[in-house]
């Protein structure tokens, strides 16, 4: 039963075509980042400090306009896996590089990047170059009509965990009474033309609900026959429309091209591979000799998928206040969060008392993204106890730290009281310094 499941044999058309979609997307992602300013604003701007993943320091902008240059380079492996050329190398240095950037700042964190990270580690396993690519031209004993079940049952497992958490993290008060959806239209009030038809009462009914169960819903529709069509045609608006509202990049898009996998071949050959031979199903099962090895390696991969997510649930206090479990989990749109914080710098030894102007060593964007979150407050605090090392200074630092969740009254993130030079991280355990949320969220 295992191996009819994972390694009969099916036709390849699906990933043929997702593939070239997928590394132009890759490419545009690139490249899009250099000429909307963001490689600038994100990883050449900031004066001083990156905030990069905790453990990954090491990661750090390359100097002057390099970054301009990476991204440069980044676009053009993307170009090299849509064409098919030296395809493995290529998925493996795009996304290598992508993952760099990825752990490297956080300012700018986005599901949607890890998301495509995770694509790139996948999309390295499969044997997607082995049609219509320069590969199979130069080689073409690698030319395959076909390929093994894994691959497309890993495509839709994968699709299937990321829409359903993200359905079912939904289900909290501040989305399913229409809060969150309304501070989300509210922030587009002056959108172009649909700004104020947005602001209507039923409109965030409609968007908590539609959004609640698209999510819930849209792999089993697209899985079964009958329903395919219209549940095509329901992602197509859902996803133009965050496409156009949101403006998140390629996730629309690259969502729409993950449906290529769920239709039949001989509807994908005719829409897009005309001079491609079918694959007549024979049954034909070919276990491999490193079958333990794949089946293993599938098995580690999805425990991890379905476990992250529900990390949240083992730290004290709610995710939405704590943040803590909050990233790598498709946690997607669900707070708005406001903050201030000041930075109070006191001389051991001494009562002088220094506060610091984050706008000397931080971005903009930066300052916007410290205020709410506790891993970051801290990684500035323990950049600035290094500074003042430098100078010779023993310092103690405090913080004081305002946060609004969903538009409820400020309330006090980080103990004023802790010194957080002295402050220590630690991955899977509450952090005591992070003062407990007086609302129920």
């Amino acid at each position: 039963m295992l191996n009819r499941w994972l390694f009969r044999h099916i036709d390849n058309s699906a990933l043929v075509v997702f593939r070239i979609m997928f590394g132009f997307l890759i490419t545009a992602e690139a490249w899009g980042a250099i000429f909307s300013g963001w490689v600038q604003k994100t990883l050449i701007d900031p004066p001083e400090f990156t905030f990069n993943f905790i453990g990954f320091e090491f990661l750090q902008p390359l100097p002057g306009n390099l970054m301009l240059w990476y991204y440069g380079l980044m676009g053009l492996f993307g170009v090299f896996v849509m064409l098919g050329f030296k395809y493995r190398f290529s998925i493996f240095c795009y996304g290598l590089m992508w993952a760099a950037v990825y752990l490297m700042q956080k300012s700018s964190y986005n599901n949607h990047y890890y998301l495509l990270m995770l694509l790139c580690i996948i999309m390295l396993f499969f044997p997607a170059h082995r049609w219509l690519s320069i590969d199979a031209q130069r080689n073409p004993e690698i030319r395959r009509i076909s390929m093994p079940r894994w691959v497309w049952l890993v495509i839709v497992l994968q699709l299937w965990i990321v829409y359903t958490y993200a359905s079912v993290a939904k289900l909290y008060p501040d989305w399913l009474d229409g809060t969150m959806p309304a501070i989300l239209m509210k922030s587009k009030r002056d959108y172009w033309l649909v700004g104020e038809f947005l602001q209507q009462e039923w409109i965030r009914y409609v968007i908590t609900w539609f959004g609640l169960i698209f999510d819930l819903l849209i792999i089993p529709l697209l899985l079964w026959r009958k329903t395919r069509l219209p549940a095509f045609l329901l992602a197509i608006f859902f996803h133009l429309f965050n496409s156009i509202i949101f403006q998140i990049g390629i996730f629309p898009y690259l969502s729409l091209a993950f449906i290529i996998f769920f239709f039949p071949t001989e509807k994908i050959n005719r829409w897009f591979l005309r001079n491609k031979k079918p694959h007549y199903d024979k049954r034909e099962i070919i276990v491999p000799s490193n079958k333990r090895v794949i089946i293993g390696i599938l098995a580690c991969w999805f425990i991890i998928q379905l476990s992250l997510p529900l990390r949240h649930w083992f730290f004290q206090d709610n995710v939405l206040w704590t943040e803590e479990g909050h990233r790598l989990s498709w946690r997607m749109m669900l707070r708005s969060k406001n903050g201030r914080s000041i930075f109070k710098v006191v001389e051991k030894g001494t009562t002088d008392t220094i506060y610091v102007s984050k706008n000397k060593y931080l971005s903009r964007k930066q300052q916007r993204a410290i205020n709410s979150k506790p891993d970051m407050l801290w990684q500035f605090a323990q950049f600035l106890e290094k500074k003042y090392a430098e100078e010779g200074k023993k310092v103690e630092i405090y913080i004081d730290s305002k946060v609004s969740v969903n538009g409820r009254p400020y309330q006090t993130l980080i103990d004023p009281e802790v010194d957080m030079a002295k402050a220590k991280w630690t991955h899977f355990r509450h952090k005591d310094w992070i003062l407990p949320s007086k609302n129920e969220e």
